[in-house]
Order: structure tokens, then C-alpha cells, then sequence
């Protein structure tokens, strides 16, 4: 079925399009009150975020718009140490959308948000004229769990650590646009498991960022600037799987800058960093963690080559790949 204007009518068929797809996939006891807010049962401090979602292609090796957008806003709250507890999904589908499509899309994000422990509470939907695309937004609240996880808060001799491979979610939409054949997926996940299992081991996060557009470049120079410290890696440590360093061999790309949906940085004490790597490697989506630095007294990004050299890092500049997410 096509679906065209009348189904953002408001409408019979408005009313088709919500209870078929959505609050079949959605199901829960807060959404199906179909109240005009939902009322949630949230205690103490709240992390609160929205994304919205316009990747294209909407389907990829590894996940799709759907799951981008599930994992997406349960990782911003996660890396605020909040738990995730409920999200807002706000879709608007151009007129041509096939609603096979759309169930698929709905269908992943109810997996997705399983896996992530979130309920999807309170939604809407638009139908515009266009070509068929669908675009997402997600509004998610978490309770804070830990206190002063913060950005502006890495000190000197602080420990980095990264929770896996760099540059599969960027190369695997570069893939699909150019239709280029390899077995590089997206590594789109939440990440809150990664975050619970730190904190239920007591390690002192000073911070943490997981590291989307921009990549990990960008990310470290943002935690060099808000705590006014410079931050030095290691190029021999960053973790890169041999399929994507061949990808950004053939096509002159460089992984610092490339974006991921399913990794982070972790900053903690010296003290515990050996402690924290652990933890982060017996997670599941943490498998390839590594400790790749340290803060260090000064401004910037550095990165020691794999030559001995040293390199300055600086933030990406531009739009790396249009659409990622």
C-alpha cells in the first residue's frame, strides 16, 4: 500500500496508518492510553534529548533509519549516565512511502528499543508531499544514575578509552551509496549496557561522548575544549578492522573522522583505566575496547603515529558525509 496525502488527513485513514504500524509495534500500557501527554513515572534528576533522523539511504547493511533513530537518543541519555526510560517518536513520511516500508521501519525500532529497555510513549504523524522518504525524530528521558558525568570535567593524566572499531557506520552508508560490495556493517547499538556495567563496577567516569559525526576526532577536541586540557593518542592503539582500513585505503578516508552509531569514549582516573577496559571488553558491544590515551596539561589534539611521529588532530571541518544519521 502507497501511502499518500488523505493518510495525514487526521482522518480514517490517519487513524489506519497509527493503530496498523505503530501501536502494533509500540505497544504498551503508557501508549495505548492514547492520551493527549503521556504521564510517566520517573523519580529524581531527568536527562532529556532529541535527534532527528534523515539518513540515506533509509536501509543499510547492519540497521536502518528505525534503529538509527532508537539508538541514537538512548546514547545521548546513556552518556550523561542516565538509564533511558521513555521516548517520543515523531515521524514525517512523504506522500509514495511504501507502508510495507514503514512496518519494517516500525518493526525495527520495537527490537531496538527492547533491547535498549525503553518504551516509545508519545508519538505523531505527518504525511507531506514528496518522493516516498520517511525522516524520524526521537525525544528520549533517563534517570540520572551518576552525577557529574560531564565533558568540562576530564582532568590531567585521565585515561581515554575507546569501545571499539572506528569508521563502520560511515563506511557501510558510503557502501551502500556507491555500491561498492564488502561485509562492512553499521555498528549501530545502544550503548547504556556498556554505561551500566561501569558504573555497577564503580568506576569514576569523568566523561563520556560516543562518537557519531564528526568521529573521534572531533569528539576529543571537544573534550580538549571544555575542560581546557590537551589530549594525546595513540594511532597504533585505535582500534580499525582490516575491511575498513582497506575501504579507507581505496577511497583516501581516515577514520578519525569517520562516524560511528555504536561507540563512545569513556574518560576515568589512571587508577581504574585497566579495570574499566575490562569491563568494557566483556560487554558485548565492547569486544574491541582499548585504552587509546591520556589527558594531558595543554590545548588540543595530538596523535603519536604509527611512524613516532606526532601529529595535531584537529575538528573536522565541513560535512564529512551528508545524511549519516
Amino acid at each position: 500500500m502507497k501511502i499518500d496525502i488523505s493518510y495525514g488527513s487526521g482522518g480514517k485513514q490517519t487513524s489506519n496508518l497509527i493503530n496498523d504500524i505503530f501501536l502494533k509495534n509500540f505497544d504498551n500500557e503508557v501508549l495505548n492510553r492514547l492520551e493527549d501527554a503521556a504521564v510517566l513515572d520517573i523519580k529524581g534528576r531527568i536527562a532529556y534529548t532529541t535527534d532527528s533522523f534523515v539518513v540515506t539511504p533509509m536501509f543499510f547493511k547492519g540497521g536502518n533509519i528505525g534503529k538509527l533513530a532508537i539508538c541514537g537518543t538512548v546514547n545521548d541519555l546513556s552518556m550523561m549516565g542516565a538509564e533511558p526510560r521513555y521516548l517520543t517518536a515523531g515521524f514525517i513520511i512523504e506522500a509514495g512511502a511504501d507502508s510495507e516500508v514503514i512496518e519494517q521501519i516500525a518493526h525495527t525500532m520495537k527490537i531496538a528499543a527492547e533491547e535498549a529497555g525503553v518504551k516509545i510513549v508519545a508519538g505523531d504523524t505527518k504525511v507531506i508531499e514528496g518522493n516516498g522518504n520517511v525522516y524520524i525524530n526521537t525525544s528520549g528521558v533517563g534517570e540520572i544514575l551518576k552525577e557529574g558525568i560531564s565533558i568540562q570535567n576530564c582532568r590531567e593524566q585521565d585515561v581515554i578509552l575507546l569501545s571499539g572499531n572506528l569508521g563502520e557506520h560511515h563506511a557501510a552508508i558510503m557502501s551502500e551509496r556507491m555500491g561498492i560490495e564488502n561485509n562492512i556493517a553499521s555498528d549501530c547499538a545502544p550503548l547504556f549496557s556498556i554505561v551500566s556495567d561501569l558504573l555497577e563496577n564503580k568506576i569514576n567516569i569523568r566523561c563520556m561522548r560516543d562518537v557519531t559525526r564528526g568521529g573521534l576526532a572531533t569528539v576529543l577536541n571537544e573534550v580538549s575544549e571544555s575542560s581546557k586540557c590537551r589530549v594525546e593518542i595513540e594511532e597504533p592503539s585505535l582500534p580499525v578492522s582490516d575491511e575498513v582500513k582497506g575501504f579507507c585505503n581505496i577511497l583516501g578516508l581516515d577514520p578519525l573522522y569517520m562516524a560511528n552509531e555504536g561507540k563512545m569514549i569513556a574518560v576515568v582516573p589512571p587508577e581504574q583505566a585497566e579495570k574499566a577496559l575490562e569491563i568494557m571488553r566483556n560487554n558485548h558491544y565492547g569486544a574491541n575496547a582499548a585504552i587509546i590515551g591520556r589527558i594531558t596539561k595543554g590545548t588540543g589534539v595530538s596523535m603519536t603515529t604509527v611512524l613516532g611521529g606526532n601529529r595535531m588532530v584537529d575538528i573536522l571541518y565541513g560535512e564529512g558525509l551528508p545524511r549519516i544519521c
